[in-house]
């Protein structure tokens, strides 16, 4: 096998990439509007509400992706609504990663100091201010590691995109290797690029995390000159 196969094999996976971070990334930005909101709601909601968003979550969360993206994406035209591949994606893949985001920002949500809720409350900031510019902010720093992860999540779900029709990565794979018969080599490159993705978004995630990054007297003097919470202890 002479290395012009494998470059030529190479570039005709490349080809792919665009949309397979197309669908990454618009998939990963529902589930994290979908995760955010759940976790806003939970903070805001009344307890019944919160039981009705637990169970969502919970079924959301026990569904494969597969079932999903054929449920959203063939089974919704039975009842006379059309939707494009990308936005099946989304709604699938959305629901489901934003229900196991929804988790991990309740678990960043608990790591906030209790004292600094008291303490604004005290200070007159009502429920929405306080979720807005104390927790939410805290809730992201703590919860990169778990966004980190849920990413990787989304990117390896991506391949079910040839599912419904679109040339990313795996689909390219598949396209080739019909051709070629040669699915060690195409599969090897595909998963490199998989690998390449995933790295980047590894170095991308550290370097958020050491902006997101604050010492507690960095906190203290945020806290202080927004809200004024030195005078309230």
């Amino acid at each position: 096998m002479s290395s012009q196969y494998i470059i030529n094999a190479g570039y005709f996976l490349l080809e792919g990439i665009a949309n397979t971070l197309m669908v990454t990334l618009t998939c990963f930005t529902s589930a994290l509007i979908i995760g955010l909101t759940v976790a806003v709601l939970r903070r805001l909601a009344f307890p019944s509400m919160k039981k009705a968003l637990d169970f969502l979550v919970f079924v959301f969360r026990s569904i494969p992706v597969l079932i999903a993206v054929f449920l959203v994406y063939f089974g919704l035209p039975a009842t006379g609504l059309s939707i494009s591949p990308l936005l099946a994606m989304n709604i699938s893949i959305g629901l489901i990663s934003g229900g196991y985001l929804a988790e991990v920002f309740r678990g960043a949500l608990q790591l906030v100091e209790q004292s600094e809720i008291t303490a604004a409350k005290a200070a007159g900031l009502s429920k929405l201010q306080i979720i807005r510019h104390i927790e939410i902010p805290q809730m992201f720093r703590f919860s990169v590691p778990g966004i980190l992860n849920e990413f990787s999540s989304v990117l390896k779900s991506s391949p079910f995109a040839y599912t419904v029709g679109i040339s990313e990565i795996t689909k390219q794979a598949m396209s080739l290797t019909a051709t070629t018969m040669n699915g060690l080599v195409i599969y090897t490159l595909a998963g490199i690029l998989y690998f390449l993705i995933y790295k980047l978004s590894i170095l991308t995630a550290k370097q958020l995390e050491i902006k997101l990054k604050m010492t507690g007297d960095e906190l203290e003097k945020i806290k202080v000159k927004m809200y004024g919470i030195d005078r309230i202890k």
